[in-house]
C-alpha cells in the first residue's frame, strides 16, 4: 500500500504539535524529555521542526505525559492555528546565537 502525500494542511498540523511539544519542553533538554518519553533524541527533534508530521499515537502520548501537557490539550493546540504556541503572545522567541568570538 502507498502512503499519499501530506495536504499542505496536515503538515501545519505537523509543524503546530512540533512547536507546542517545544513549547511545554520549556528549558528541559532534548536528552531528558526523549528519556522519560522512550524516544530518541532524533525522533524528538524531527517531531519538533515539524520533519514527522504525523508521528504514531503513542509517541504523541509518550511525549505529551513527559512534559506534563494532557493529550486533549495537545491535540488541540496542533489542530487549531489560533491556539498554537506561535500565535500565543506570550510565546519567547529564540535570539540567533553569534559565533564563537564575535562581541554581542
Amino acid at each position: 500500500m502507498v502512503r499519499q502525500p501530506l495536504s499542505p494542511e496536515e503538515r501545519e498540523r505537523g509543524l503546530r504539535l512540533g512547536a507546542s511539544l517545544r513549547h511545554a519542553r520549556g528549558s528541559r533538554s532534548m536528552v531528558d524529555v526523549a528519556a522519560r518519553a522512550g524516544v530518541s533524541v532524533e525522533t524528538l527533534r524531527k517531531i519538533e521542526t515539524g520533519r514527522i508530521p504525523t508521528p504514531a499515537f503513542f509517541t504523541v502520548v509518550a511525549l505529551a505525559d513527559a512534559v506534563g501537557l494532557p493529550v486533549a490539550d495537545l491535540c488541540e493546540l496542533a489542530a487549531s492555528p489560533e491556539t498554537s504556541p506561535e500565535a500565543s503572545p506570550t510565546t519567547t522567541s529564540r535570539r540567533p546565537v553569534a559565533p564563537a568570538g564575535t562581541p554581542t
